[in-house]
């Protein structure tokens, strides 16, 4: 049986992640409070960002935007959508 978290993007059970994406307390908070369905979007949303802006992870201003851009997207806040993208309907 997976486990489960109260998911903090949800706000409802959902399957968790198998092991904290990074290492340290920011990726043990992930891992607690982050579903599995969440951490893919966010993945996937900020594949998106990287592309869409010409990002360098190799700058560390991209990685400080990027950690903001994660926290307000699993948050609910209002996070950077990407120009010209339109999710699938289902």
């Amino acid at each position: 049986m997976s486990r489960t978290v109260m998911c903090r993007k949800y706000k409802e059970e959902l399957e968790g992640l198998e092991k904290p994406p990074y290492p340290g307390p920011k990726g043990q908070e992930i891992y607690e409070t982050v579903s599995k369905k969440a951490w893919e979007e966010w993945t996937n949303h900020q594949t998106m960002i990287i592309n869409e802006k010409h990002m360098s992870l190799m700058d560390p201003s991209t990685r400080k935007i990027l950690q903001e851009e994660m926290e307000k997207f699993l948050d609910g806040g209002d996070y950077t959508k990407v120009e010209g993208y339109v999710p699938p309907t289902k």
